[in-house]
């Protein structure tokens, strides 16, 4: 439930872009920016964020971010037509999002699983997926319903009202717990960021991004330009959340029985194939298989990260070191929106960037098989 309340710009974003272009008379690149900006603001916190987490209780650091984040997004209702007070609410967004998302749950929950760890990671993230298939038909019936302005001041109260009960719950395996009196092993920050394995998953996350925030963010822009009604459209998205649900899940019994890089591979190629397919997509149907087949990848992709992470370096400086990864994702999504928003005002068609991007994940995908075998050196330990 947590997890689904930082997914609440995402997947919202594209069912409010073309309103507040129409509103304000905006172009599609200059809103599109204020994802990035947010985007941005992620990359820069997520490694401070990540050694917070390593230091403190999760519930320290998530109870404020959950607060600062539902009042910064309820305000987008007061919402004027000045570019920099859109632009400094997504900054906000952006500064306090990954302490309400999987940075902050993903660290708690590696404490109390190692075995099924993979499938825990799943059902952790599916949240997010969850959020991703209800918040876009929400959403647009709110506008349809009560306008642009409402929706956002309702949405945003939402993640106050049920939010903070959620996260005051949230609590580490005591024995790993940063009270207790034996600490968790891995390597250092210092170890980590040195390793080849830690690199070649961060290039793989900013390639997959780039393609996967840029086709989130215009899928509904994308569909209703093409004749597509924006209750279709908001219906693709749901089911790009859908598939990012079964991903998630389906990954996670996989991780458990197999390489991680190998099932990264399929995943990833799975992806490729979605982007391919939108490229040219000009029915409902093609459309939601499309969506649905970005949406499967982009979930294994939410598994696999923190898995490989905790597999090779352990839990010491977990939270650190996937804050990093985060960085790298982020500025990838901070670029993906913007040039697919730039690519549509210059010839008024995502065709030809999107079919690049089908290539760059599947570059993504090539570079899962330059992985060792994980270690294993740090679970007897874990479980101790």
């Amino acid at each position: 439930m947590l997890v689904s309340f930082a997914s609440l710009f995402i997947y919202t974003f594209a069912i409010f872009l073309k309103p507040l272009a129409a509103e304000f008379g905006w172009s599609r690149e200059a809103v599109s920016a204020a994802f990035g900006i947010a985007a941005l603001a992620i990359a820069a916190c997520s490694p401070p964020l990540g050694w917070l987490l390593d230091r403190y209780p999760a519930r320290r650091i998530i109870l404020p971010c959950l607060t600062i984040f539902g009042c910064t997004f309820a305000s987008l209702s007061l919402l004027t037509r000045h570019l920099w007070h859109l632009y400094a609410i997504f900054l906000i967004l952006g500064i306090v999002g990954n302490g309400t998302a999987h940075l902050a749950y993903t660290r708690v929950l590696s404490t109390w699983f190692r075995e099924r760890r993979g499938l825990a990671f799943s059902i952790l993230l599916g949240g997010g997926a969850v959020g991703a298939m209800v918040l876009p038909p929400i959403a647009e019936a709110l506008i349809h319903a009560v306008g642009w302005r409402a929706s956002f001041a309702i949405l945003g109260a939402g993640v106050l009202v049920i939010g903070l009960p959620c996260g005051s719950r949230v609590r580490e395996r005591p024995l790993v717990s940063h009270a207790a009196t034996t600490p968790a092993t891995g390597v250092s920050v210092r170890e980590g960021v040195r390793s080849r394995v830690f690199w070649i998953i961060v290039a793989e996350l900013f390639l997959i991004s780039i393609s996967q925030n840029g086709a989130i963010t215009h899928l509904s822009a994308l569909l209703t330009d093409r004749g597509i009604a924006a209750e279709k459209a908001a219906l693709a998205v749901s089911a790009m959340g859908g598939a990012i649900l079964a991903g998630r899940l389906f990954t996670g019994l996989l991780l458990d029985r197999y390489f991680a890089p190998r099932v990264a591979v399929c995943l990833f190629a799975i992806s490729a194939l979605g982007t391919f397919l939108l490229a040219g997509a000009r029915s409902f149907p093609v459309g939601v298989g499309a969506a649905a087949l970005i949406g499967f990848g982009m979930g294994g992709e939410g598994d696999v990260t923190p898995y490989l992470l905790s597999r090779y370096f352990g839990l010491k400086s977990f939270s650190t070191l996937y804050g990093f990864t985060w960085t790298a994702y982020a500025i990838a999504g901070a670029v993906g929106p913007v040039i697919m928003g730039r690519a549509f005002d210059a010839t008024g068609s995502y065709r030809a960037l999107l079919m690049q991007l089908a290539v760059a994940t599947l570059a993504a995908a090539s570079l899962m098989l330059l992985l060792p075998r994980y270690k294993t050196s740090f679970a007897a330990s874990e479980d101790s």
